[in-house]
């Protein structure tokens, strides 16, 4: 499907969540607040279109400090989870940071919520890294923002995703990941790696049968979400998932995890593109915060164990799971953050 100009397709895609765009930035004001969290009074903010070096228009809602700033200030891109959309916790993420002085976008990744893409819920290890640079690419356009001071944050499975995308784009200078997933790992080798090389082989025939079934029937299949309600014998993980993406505490209708089904081949791709392969080269800093009790805590361990450089930190949340970081404001260590960006932007 042939991608119109950053400002038709505004107009043309984006006509029933846009008014008044502005075209040399492709913004435009959010004509309602449609997010699962509060609105912040000292928070101004507006939704942007921008494309990707693969030419997908993204779409992001950019946080800025309420009250006005002469100088140029720092800024971070934000998505995240896996799954998720910017009305949920990436946007908490921007909006608590835009209060603390930063210019803060949280957008939605390519193929997922009101981001393009033709081909729906799909992930890809290369596109997804490449969101946050072109995030990047859009915030360096901006006049109030000082290019030599963006920083990421990564929420779940955009955690190693941000990871992949310090390791190449030097122009992020501190890098935050929350409650981290390596889904190349997850899907490669199952939780804790316990998927055999006989599992996985298994695997690839099944998921390449279907790329089979797929393309005859003219149409891609969606993989099991989660289940639209609990018998309550699902693991812990999954009804924390539930509680979160299933209920008004974060359901949201463009979410794939609220509402929705990723496509299932897109885990071929998943299992033979490892994200983490070039984590060891990151000179920039890192911030990796993870809950004590979460399910996925493995992942940023392991991930932190192969940075190298004294300006690397792994933050471990007393009493916190995996979602709690999501939103819980109790948990998630903002201050931290903020200090941390401080410090290396």
């Amino acid at each position: 499907m042939k991608i119109k100009s950053l400002c038709a397709a505004s107009l043309a895609t984006l006509s029933l969540v846009f008014s008044t765009p502005d075209c040399a930035y492709g913004v435009a004001q959010a004509p309602k607040w449609d997010k699962v969290f509060a609105k912040s009074d000292k928070v101004n903010v507006k939704k942007v279109a921008f494309k990707n070096r693969f030419g997908i228009e993204l779409v992001g809602d950019l946080y800025e400090p309420a009250t006005k700033i002469s100088t140029k200030q720092p800024a971070i891109a934000v998505s995240g989870p896996f799954g998720a959309v910017k009305e949920q916790a990436s946007g908490l993420y921007a909006q608590q940071m835009a209060e603390r002085g930063y210019i803060a976008f949280a957008f939605d990744p390519s193929f997922t919520g009101e981001s393009g893409g033709a081909v729906r819920n799909v992930a890809s290890p290369d596109i997804n890294t490449e969101d946050f640079s072109a995030a990047v690419d859009y915030l360096t356009s901006l006049p109030q923002v000082d290019e030599n001071k963006i920083g990421i944050i990564g929420i779940c499975g955009f955690g190693g995703f941000g990871l992949n995308a310090a390791a190449q784009d030097t122009r992020i200078k501190a890098t935050v990941t929350s409650t981290m997933y390596d889904m190349t790992r997850v899907t490669a080798k199952g939780y804790n790696d316990t998927m055999s090389d006989k599992d996985l082989y298994a695997m690839r025939q099944k998921l390449n049968r279907q790329r089979t079934l797929d393309y005859k029937q003219g149409y891609y299949t969606g993989a099991e979400g989660l289940p639209e309600k609990l018998t309550g014998q699902e693991p812990l993980f999954v009804k924390e998932y539930f509680e979160y993406y299933k209920t008004p505490r974060g359901f949201h209708e463009r979410s794939i995890n609220s509402n929705g089904k990723w496509n299932v081949t897109s885990a071929l791709s998943l299992i033979t593109q490892p994200i983490l392969a070039y984590s060891s080269t990151i000179q920039n800093a890192v911030l990796m915060i993870h809950g004590e009790k979460a399910h996925s805590r493995y992942f940023s361990e392991d991930a932190y164990k192969k940075l190298t450089g004294d300006n690397k930190k792994l933050l471990i949340i007393p009493d916190a799971n995996h979602v709690d970081l999501y939103d819980n404001l109790e948990k998630i260590p903002f201050d931290e953050i903020d200090q941390f960006l401080k410090k290396y932007l």
